[in-house]
């Protein structure tokens, strides 16, 4: 087989390739670059998913990021095991073509567990004391600590939260090296996530993100240099594009405004209680899942969604399999939001009474996706001494609450999910394997076998 790599540049657009990304500019003009079009949701979990099995969300199961399961009455966002994924994945089948075939999976998501030679990706350990400390998994287990000897550990907090930056994709790209030297795997996946941070804190504004686009392009040029010399045919594509936005939509403000949603009132602020709801909503950026626990209010809930300014389409049973969300993950109602506007997840109708983890980086106990923990509370005066305080708490093994993201969610400029109004905001796929591109864009369900027809094509 034909060593390969795949570089997973999360929200590169054609748009965003120019000035600011001279290699990639470059190495685009020697090969050969074809727009993807998504599935809906265009969202991290979804789109790899579909990437690596070939397969729609109503085969796979990944129908978000995060959905309600039903037999718990609980959402549950970001779950790590590749279980989940129900379909072979792409190295599943190239080692049944060649049973010399190995894989290395970093940072991909639905990375534990799986039947890849090599995996690393995001474990923070959680002591019984409140600390989340940064780790990795890693398969084999020892890499763990190959890995943070080397390079050291990993930056879990500028891999998401309102410190992220380059640091973090930087620290991937050198474990990807890191396991390429050390055992020379045929195919490897690497996530590349650093665009993602600022176009969703600042929109398609070039000028906002002119320094990430330098530092994601100086990354990619490394990385493509190094694997090309090592003999490696190389693709970069990304998972979705990000379009501004301007609107977040409170879907379960309004459910509850409709008598359709419960809480539960715990120390004075409010939980979300699913289980108790005739209707709640799992908002994942531009998509939301409706679920409606008692089937005679459909109607209702339907009506009062496609009422809401912003909402471009529900989806309901008859209409959810013609995007491949017939599934049983998916809500019995899908929301899609208009490119300029995205969903949040709040429920409370004051401030006062959210939960205490709405204004902490927690993103697995927010019954949805949360972009405002990218940002600082604006609010807060002197926010370093708040947050310098916090630690010294923590190091001196005190309780804490890093409360210092906002509630306010018009600060979100970007966001993603829908599927692109134009190609110039779709995801891509550029390779120089240019005999393997035959069109000017492919279906996401594509990209399997065309990383297979690079494994086993000259």
């Amino acid at each position: 087989m034909q060593k390969t790599v795949v570089l997973n540049v999360v929200g590169l657009t054609p748009n965003l390739i120019g000035e600011h990304t001279p290699f990639l500019s470059r190495w685009t003009s020697t090969g050969k670059a074809v727009t993807i079009e998504p599935v809906l949701p265009a969202v991290t979990c979804t789109a790899q998913a579909t990437y690596l099995t070939g397969k729609s969300p109503d085969e796979h199961g990944i129908v978000a990021n995060g959905w309600y399961f039903r037999d718990e009455c609980e959402i549950k966002f970001w779950r790590q095991s590749n279980k989940l994924v129900q379909a072979p994945k792409v190295w599943d089948i190239a080692k049944q073509i060649d049973p010399n075939f190995t894989c290395a999976n970093l940072f991909w998501w639905y990375n534990m567990y799986s039947s890849a030679d090599y995996a690393v990706t995001p474990r923070p350990m959680y002591p019984a004391d409140g600390r989340k400390i940064p780790d990795i998994y890693t398969q084999p287990e020892n890499l763990r600590s190959q890995l943070q000897s080397q390079l050291g550990q990993f930056p879990l907090f500028n891999f998401w939260g309102p410190n992220t930056s380059i640091r973090a994709t930087q620290w991937i790209a050198d474990s990807a090296k890191f396991v390429e030297e050390r055992h020379n795997p045929t195919l490897t996946l690497v996530y590349l996530p650093h665009l993602d941070y600022c176009l969703q804190k600042y929109g398609t504004d070039i000028n906002k993100v002119a320094k990430d686009l330098q530092e994601i392009d100086a990354v990619s040029s490394d990385l493509i240099q190094y694997y090309e010399n090592r003999g490696a045919q190389v693709i970069v594509l990304s998972e979705y594009g990000i379009t501004s936005v301007s609107k977040p939509i409170h879907l379960n403000r309004i459910l509850r405004e409709n008598g359709l949603l419960t809480v539960r009132e715990e120390l004075g602020r409010e939980l979300l209680d699913a289980g108790a709801s005739k209707a709640f909503a799992v908002a994942d950026h531009q998509l939301a899942h409706v679920y409606v626990n008692d089937p005679f209010y459909i109607p209702k809930v339907r009506s009062l969604l496609e009422e809401i300014d912003g909402v471009a389409q529900v989806l309901d049973e008859t209409e959810k399999p013609a995007y491949h969300l017939n599934h049983s993950c998916s809500g019995e109602l899908v929301a899609v939001a208009q490119p300029d506007a995205w969903f949040t997840y709040y429920y409370w109708l004051d401030d006062h009474r959210a939960p205490d983890f709405a204004r902490t980086v927690d993103i697995h106990r927010k019954p949805g996706y949360d972009p405002v923990e990218l940002f600082i509370d604006p609010q807060i005066k002197l926010p370093q001494a708040k947050i310098a305080l916090k630690l010294l708490k923590k190091k001196l093994g005190f309780r804490y609450l890093m409360d210092v993201i906002p509630l306010d969610a018009d600060l979100v400029k970007g966001s993603h999910g829908c599927l692109p109004p134009s190609t110039d905001e779709a995801p891509l796929l550029i390779s120089q394997q240019t005999h393997l591109l035959d069109s000017s864009c492919i279906q996401a369900s594509n990209v399997c076998q065309l990383i297979l027809q690079h494994l086993t094509k000259k």
